[in-house]
């Protein structure tokens, strides 16, 4: 037998193989686990986390532990086990029982949960998605253990006595 005709196939077989090694590993988000990313309740927000988030985005595969990205391109990061706020001058609003500082940078607005911890954030990316997404999450979100903080009105604030 032509060992010419036996090399063709190996060779094309290796070339399908690894062509779609490639394109399966093309749809990873990349992205970096936060510095508690292990934690237990992370691990128990992260399987309640939607498939769909603003009506269209599909959620995507990342490759970090605790993480979440939605839409193609990515409009949507989720990290799960960020630094917990303590004291914020930013925005706090409660939304669903969950309460969020919001911080705008330039078209991205990245949102962190308050009072929860592990806490989340959530980087939105603002052309192409809108803050219903944390409405999506919420049920996730909720799962996380409240610790005693929450926004705050300004009715609510102290006022030194006089």
């Amino acid at each position: 037998m032509d060992r010419s005709r036996i090399r063709l196939p190996l060779v094309l077989t290796a070339a399908a193989v690894l062509v779609v090694g490639l394109t399966g590993c093309a749809g990873t988000v990349s992205m970096g686990a936060a510095p508690s990313a292990n934690a237990v309740a992370c691990a128990g927000a992260q399987v309640r986390l939607p498939g769909t988030v603003d009506g269209t985005l599909r959620q995507r595969t990342t490759n970090a532990q605790s993480t979440a990205a939605w839409g193609t391109p990515t409009a949507v990061l989720y990290r799960c086990g960020v630094a917990v706020p303590v004291v914020s001058n930013l925005p706090c609003f409660t939304l669903d029982q969950i309460d969020w500082i919001r911080d705008a940078r330039g078209n991205d607005v990245i949102y962190t949960t308050y009072g929860r911890n592990p806490a989340v954030q959530v980087v939105i990316d603002s052309t192409r998605a809108t803050p219903s997404v944390l409405q999506d999450i919420g049920t996730a979100v909720g799962t996380l253990p409240r610790n005693g903080l929450r926004c705050l009105a300004p009715s609510d604030a102290a006022t030194p006595a006089g």
